[in-house]
């Protein structure tokens, strides 16, 4: 399954190890969520730094990322901080 292709209120698994979950059906690089890591927020998270979902037996599973999310990966890992 792609990222795009998963549904508000679907549990996801972060790049960072954190938890969230989905707030809207948008496709594309960035994604509306409810984050839960040091503190329970909601914001924008980019869909490359999904990297599984849950299922409804609980279980997590790897997604798939469109050609322009692994394009935006590579721009924002070529920034400088």
């Amino acid at each position: 399954m792609t990222t795009n292709e998963l549904k508000k209120g679907v549990r996801v698994l972060l790049r960072n190890g954190w938890e969230a979950t989905l707030a809207d059906n948008r496709k594309g690089n960035t994604r509306l969520a409810t984050v839960y890591g040091y503190f329970t927020e909601m914001g924008s998270v980019y869909s490359h730094d999904i990297v599984s979902y849950m299922t409804a037996l609980g279980d997590w599973e790897n997604v798939e990322h469109t050609d322009a999310q692994k394009k935006c990966k590579q721009m924002n890992d070529a920034m400088p901080f």
